[in-house]
């Protein structure tokens, strides 16, 4: 056989190879946690700890509705798993158990990771592995920031977004009164009393209290206040410090306006904590902020609050709840976006593409250069033990821009409330 005859066959076989090769780099890699017919994603929440009674059922809602989603064929095929680990609402278990879900169960991103505190320790991890880090359950504006963390995307209003809305509603409605604040001791009562000061002015609030979630006691951050003389108290609290506040007031015979940000502000959450015989007489109108559909007779209310019967256990339905299942709606929504095939970086690019609608009464507002996700709340109200929106929605800024009221329309349900392509 001459040289010639024996080269062929080996330069069919480095053609092949070299087809071969490129249609692998024509097929994207599967992404950690894809499969042919599901697709995993895991989270980090208070189970139990200090933050637990105001908080856990978030989770078990958000799996409701993708077990909604799951019985009705998935998303493009797959159906979606949920893996949830209690951090306990603290920074060093939430660590462990990120490391865990990223390492270990290998899911495709983290959804809804839920605090300030706890999440902050872990967003640089997340980045740095290029690991889907969706809808942050906090409003820090530290998750707006698409330079330092490309990966990340926030899902509340900013603190500094509610707390402008918050202190333009109550120039408004209770003009000439003494403006305070209570707040946690991190960024969350930072970041809201800033945006109570961008309206109020630097010499606006009399008295500034802060707590610590580690200490079950604010006698004397409410005794300061009553001192003080403020008759209208801004609340940076979690559900539990919200209840506890009030609680205490009553104690000491100190009545005032009590106005909360959105994460310390769901009436039947706060009920759980004061007692269903007191409640209606301590939260009588109370305030709060929200940017999602709420109102007894809405239609995305009706459709939850029958999942929550069928997949949830008839759990009780509050604002978690309708948070919670609007987080799983939204995360549906962007895989339906992500094509047949979803990759870590399809489903970024349908949220920076500005594809996805969500549910709430505001549009949203992910693009390249934000990934924030509600610029504005409505005010809501609690009367005869009914809390519901009222007054204007505002929209407004996480910096000194003016707050303006926002005429649009919420998102409608469409179909059955699952997203398609």
């Amino acid at each position: 056989m001459s040289q010639r005859s024996r080269s062929v066959p080996a330069v069919l076989a480095v053609a092949a190879l070299a087809a071969a090769g490129l249609s692998a780099c024509s097929t994207p890699e599967a992404s950690p946690g894809v499969t042919d017919d599901t697709i995993t994603v895991g989270t980090h929440t208070p189970l139990t700890g200090p933050a637990a009674a105001g908080y856990s059922s978030i989770s078990a809602a958000t799996k409701a509705y993708f077990d909604y989603v799951n019985d009705n064929g998935g998303i493009n095929g797959r159906s979606i798993e949920y893996v949830v680990k209690d951090d306990g609402y603290n920074p060093a278990t939430t660590q462990t158990v990120v490391r865990e879900l990223v390492q270990e169960d290998e899911v495709f991103a983290v959804l809804n990771g839920l605090g300030t505190p706890t999440h902050s320790s872990v967003v640089d991890y997340l980045n740095e592995n290029e690991v889907p880090d969706l809808f942050v359950a906090s409003g820090s504006p530290k998750w707006d920031q698409p330079g330092t963390y490309p990966w990340t995307f926030a899902y509340n209003a900013s603190y500094i977004v509610e707390a402008k809305a918050l202190a333009t509603y109550a120039q408004e409605t209770w003009p000439g009164k003494t403006y305070c604040v209570l707040g946690q001791d991190d960024d969350f009562g930072t970041d809201f009393t800033t945006g109570l000061i961008t309206v109020l002015g630097a010499d606006g609030l009399a008295s500034t209290q802060t707590y610590s979630v580690s200490v079950q006691d604010v006698v004397a951050q409410i005794g300061a206040m009553q001192a003080a003389g403020c008759e209208v108290n801004f609340l940076a609290t979690v559900n539990g410090f919200t209840a506890l506040a009030l609680g205490t007031a009553a104690k000491m015979k100190y009545q005032a306006q009590w106005v909360s940000s959105s994460s310390g502000g769901d009436y039947p959450t706060l009920v759980g904590y004061l007692g269903e015989d007191v409640a209606p007489l301590l939260l009588q109108g109370f305030v709060s902020s929200n940017y999602l559909p709420f109102s007894p007779d809405d239609e995305w209310v009706a459709l939850f609050r029958e999942i929550n019967d069928e997949y949830n256990g008839g759990a009780p339905f509050s604002g978690n709840t309708v948070f919670g299942m609007s987080v799983g709606f939204l995360f549906a929504q962007a895989l339906a976006k992500a094509g047949d095939d979803p990759t870590r970086e399809s489903v970024l690019d349908a949220l920076e593409v500005g594809a996805l609608t969500g549910n709430g009464i505001v549009p949203l507002s992910f693009s390249k250069d934000s990934h924030a996700a509600f610029e504005g709340v409505g005010i809501t109200a609690v009367d005869q033990g009914v809390q519901d929106y009222v007054g204007d929605v505002f929209t407004t800024d996480g910096g000194d821009g003016d707050v303006v009221p926002y005429t649009g329309e919420p998102v409608a349900l469409e179909g059955d409330g699952i997203p398609t392509a």
